[in-house]
């Protein structure tokens, strides 16, 4: 498993509430990749719950949406944008749960329209929620110019210049 890095990290005006580490109200999000896989560890706070001591599903929600927004970034190389997402609640998930697995993988590409599924398991490994995401996704062309995108790396992975990550 290797660590995504985050291109955006540092850029003004950067705070996406999922993943950017400087938003103070944000998520914080990190990405790994595992195999196929895109992989979140995430642990809730009773900050984000709906019901007592119960992870909000909104914020769930958000949590797969990003997973598959950075399956987009790693896996193809671009950007995009959800244009549909279809959510089963399976089982609660505590705000004390020490840790969630957020994972995300493509089910199916046609053109611009990607398939991609995504699940939330437990620290017990028990399946919580699962969602069904289709994704828009931009042309390279169109991934730089309109969301600042110049391609998605792990740790230890050269840059395009054939200089190695730091």
């Amino acid at each position: 498993m290797k660590k995504i890095i985050n291109p955006w990290t540092g850029m003004d005006g950067y705070l996406c509430y999922a993943c950017s580490p400087a938003n103070p109200s944000g998520l914080h999000m990190e990405f790994y990749e595992d195999g196929d896989d895109i992989v979140s560890f995430w642990k809730p706070t009773g900050f984000q719950q709906g019901w007592l001591n119960t992870l909000h599903g909104g914020i769930q929600c958000t949590l797969m949406d990003e997973v598959a927004g950075w399956t987009i970034l790693r896996k193809l190389q671009t950007t995009g944008v959800t244009s549909k997402m279809e959510v089963r609640f399976i089982k609660n998930i505590s705000t004390g749960d020490p840790q969630l697995t957020v994972r995300a993988r493509i089910r199916d590409r046609k053109r611009n329209v990607v398939f991609i599924e995504t699940e939330i398991r437990n620290a017990g490994e028990e399946l919580c929620t699962r969602a069904e995401i289709i994704y828009f996704v931009a042309s390279p062309e169109q991934a730089k110019a309109q969301f600042y995108f110049t391609g998605c790396r792990v740790e230890g992975e050269e840059d395009r210049q054939g200089m190695e990550e730091v």
